[in-house]
This record gives C-alpha cells, structure tokens and sequence, in this order.
C-alpha cells in the first residue's frame, strides 16, 4: 500500500485540498481528504508538500521526440515522454511510410507494448493516414499514399494494425476512402477515425458520420476550404468541427502559439466547451530549425523549413494552455488527461483519480512545473 498525502488531488469535479491518494496494486484505491481517508498501517508515505496531483498525461498523437521516432525505437522515444509525465501514450505513424514500412513500425510498437518500463506506457497506434490530402500537412513529397485507393493495397496494413489502431486519421474528400473506412470499421469496429490534412466540405465529413467520426486531428493546422466567391468564405473540417458538438478537437499548443493562434485557441474552447478538447504534443524530430525561429525550441521542422509538428510534451503543452488562454488548472489536466483518455477509449483505465483506475499520477506545482510521475503506482522521476 502506497499512500499520497497533502495533495491538491486534480478531481473531474475540481480541487480536493488536503487530499490523501491510496495506491495498491498499481491501482487507486481510495481518494479523500486526510480528515476521512485512514493511511493504513505500514503503508509507504509519498508526502505531495501541497503539489498538484493529478491523472497521468495522454497523448494521443505523437511521433517520436528526444532523438527517438516511435516508428523505430518505441521503447526510447517512450522513456523521453513518460520522464515528462505522458503515462499513455499512442505512438503515430505517417504516410512517408510505405505498406511495408508501415507493417513494420506496427509490429515493432506492438512488440514494445509487451516490455516492463516506459513501453508500459505505450497503448495502441495512431495512424495519421495513409489516406490523407497530400496538398496539405509536412513532407507533401514523401507522401507514398497518394494514389487510388484500393483493397489490394490497404487490406494487410488494416489486418495488421487491427488490435493496436486506436485512430485512423482521413481526409473524407479522397476518392475511394469510403470503402477503406468500411474495411476498417469491420476490422475494428471500435477505433476513431478522424478527419486530418483535408479540405473536405461539410458535406463530405457527414456522409461519412456513419463511420464513427468524432476527432479533427490537429484542429486549425494541415486543413483547407473549397475555393468560393471573391469575398466570401467557405466550411471546411475546422468548421465542421466547431458545429459537430460531438466531435472532439486536438490542438497543438506551442509556446508562441505558432500552431493555433492563442485568438483560435480561444475560439475553439468558447464553441467547444473544455469536454471536447485534447491537447496533443504531435511531436516529431525533425530537421533544423530555419534560422528566423532558432529561438522557438518548441517547434519541429521539415527538410523544406516548414512546421512538422513540435517538440512539445504535454507537461509544457498544459502551461501553454494556461499562459494562452488563462485557464485553470483543471481545465488543462482535462485536456490533456480526461478528454483524450474518452475519444480513444481508455478512459475506463486512466484519465481520472478514480478507485479502481491505473494509479498514473503526475505531481505538478502552481506553474504547472512537472515534479513527479507515477506509472501504475511506481514512481518514475
């Protein structure tokens, strides 16, 4: 029996003061304040000193970071994110990578999810594509999915991802792309699919509701409209996002809100509400920075000097959140721990301090400065 005293336990309800956290068995297994939660005895003393307490970050689309891509080294690239409190993570894949390539990476990421340590924390795939807009999103050039869409093509890749694909990321203005949804719907009837590096019109993405659409990936960037009057503007997947209430939004929020303007951030959170957004770090590593955004360490760049993700960890994404947009505390533990645990199905194991969930747990002080982190109740760092 672990026991967490003097804490700010973060709540789905708001802040407990004075809480007391019990852990045992790599589980929760009471929250209360220390006035009606008994510490057992014997049990191992974790003293918060009055830090913040709160569910373990998920991340749900991030491609690899401190020098690691989850396409080749998952266990590593796991280790630089769990040290920064990602306690669930969904490794992404891109389509610069071929059938082939793509099998492989699975494989290899599913292979990782089966050893002790930070691959613990690894908890499915997010295939951003293949069948994405190849006009819009990094490395247009290395786009190996940007021809017909067939069966024959896609058939091993669904077959192969089926027990680990937690999203499949589309552009639903793709020729073809509706019988590859329906292919992977009977694979896996459960996974997301999102709706990424598109100009789609509204109609489109509701044609294709029936799919089980219910995330933007990376809201406001890698997105287009249809091209109308002089004067006049048209709805594309951003658009449809903010009308769809049951639709969640990802964003990317750097520390100069290079990604989403902290102006869009606000929109988004005004027309969303915070239930529906979740905040993503889309980490990549990428090539130098251009010259003119050196002193931006957050960002992550293509061979072209265009933006290919970030270098955030959603430890540093959360303070964003609240120097962007004054939000509380709460509110960005929401966002990136409760509401992407729901849109990816984990929320039954992590997302909250709730008895009988995984005891990943993340100790932060008022400036959102990480301190500690605790995966299935062992402490990491």
């Amino acid at each position: 029996m672990i026991a967490i005293k003097n804490a700010r336990a973060v709540l789905d309800d708001g802040i407990l003061e004075d809480a007391v956290i019990l852990v045992e068995g790599g589980k929760i297994a009471e929250v209360g304040t220390s006035a009606d939660t008994a510490i057992p005895s014997g049990a191992e003393i974790i003293d918060a000193e009055g830090l913040y307490v709160g569910p373990g970050f998920v991340d749900i689309h991030v491609h690899g970071g401190g020098g690691y891509m989850f396409q080749t080294d998952p266990v590593l690239a796991a280790e630089h994110f769990l040290s920064h409190g990602e306690t669930s993570i969904l490794a992404t894949l891109y389509y610069d990578l071929s059938k082939e390539e793509l099998i492989d990476s699975i494989k290899r990421v599913r292979s990782a999810m089966k050893e002790d340590g930070a691959g613990r924390a690894i908890k499915g795939v997010y295939m951003e594509g293949p069948y994405m807009n190849p006009k819009y999103g990094a490395m247009p050039e290395k786009n190996k999915w940007s021809g017909e869409i067939k069966e024959e093509n896609y058939a091993a890749l669904v077959d192969e991802a089926k027990d680990v694909a937690r999203v499949w990321a589309v552009a639903p203005e793709r020729e073809g792309v509706e019988g590859f949804l329906a292919y992977v719907k009977n694979s896996n009837p459960d996974v997301m699919i999102s709706v990424g590096h598109s100009e789609a019109t509204p109609a489109q993405i509701r044609a294709l509701k029936k799919y089980g659409i219910g995330l933007q990936t990376h809201c406001m960037n890698a997105t287009g409209r249809p091209s109308v009057m002089v004067g006049t503007r048209s709805c594309g997947p951003d658009e449809e996002c903010l009308m769809d209430k049951n639709m969640y939004a990802e964003i990317i929020c750097d520390s100069h809100a290079i990604h989403v303007p902290a102006d869009l951030i606000e929109l988004i959170m005004t027309v969303k509400g915070t239930d529906k957004i979740v905040l993503i770090s889309d980490s990549f590593v990428g090539a130098e920075s251009p010259e003119e955004m050196k002193h931006i360490t957050d960002l992550s760049f293509d061979e072209n000097g265009l933006l290919s993700g970030s270098k955030l960890t959603l430890d540093v994404a959360c303070k964003n959140l609240i120097k962007h947009t004054g939000c509380s505390i709460s509110v960005a533990f929401a966002a990136a721990s409760r509401n992407p645990a729901r849109v990816v199905g984990l929320d039954g194991e992590v997302g909250s301090i709730e008895k009988g969930k995984r005891a990943d747990l993340v100790f932060v002080d008022n400036d959102f400065t990480l301190k500690k982190v605790m995966l299935e109740g062992q402490i990491q760092k």
